[in-house]
């Protein structure tokens, strides 16, 4: 039986139709997906002993646009000096990344992603792959075009948040 107080909060809460632009819709189902996308994370973190820090680095340094430094990663991770540290110790001991000086500036150090880890990687993400494949084998070249700008500018929009 509804009461008062029941029929009062139905009058005034906001409408929960969804449709498909909608921002309350849009939220949702980036909440589902980020959630979906953080247990596969916490799941390969278990499995490798690691941390999601540890993981959001490992990604950071594969998808950085030519060689990672410990100070770029500090920068995207928004880590201290001693906490970037700390995580490259854990993924150099676990035989995650590979530590270079490439330059005559001994100081430069260049972060790579070990070939036998990225194997490792690859077969746990590998059901991720498959599903956004499966996904994107319903939409147009131009409709995927559409989601690639709108991820590229949710990805600007959040990285002015830091």
């Amino acid at each position: 039986m509804a009461t008062g107080d029941d029929t009062e909060q139905r009058a005034t809460a906001p409408d929960r139709r969804q449709t498909p632009g909608d921002l309350h819709s849009l939220a949702v189902h980036l909440r589902r997906m980020n959630g979906e996308i953080n247990r596969l994370v916490h799941d390969f973190a278990d499995e490798q002993g690691l941390n999601a820090t540890d993981v959001q680095a490992l990604a950071a340094i594969l998808d950085a646009d030519g060689p990672m430094t410990p100070g770029r990663l500090r920068a995207h991770l928004g880590l201290t000096s001693g906490a970037v540290t700390a995580c490259l110790d854990r993924l150099e001991r676990a035989g995650h990344i590979r530590r270079v000086r490439e330059s005559a500036d001994r100081r430069v150090v260049h972060l790579y992603y070990a070939a036998d880890a990225r194997e490792a990687a690859r077969t746990h993400f590998r059901p991720l792959a498959e599903a956004a494949a499966a996904a994107r084998t319903r939409f147009s070249a131009a409709d995927m075009a559409v989601v690639v700008r709108f991820l590229t500018a949710m990805n600007e929009e959040l990285s002015r948040l830091r």
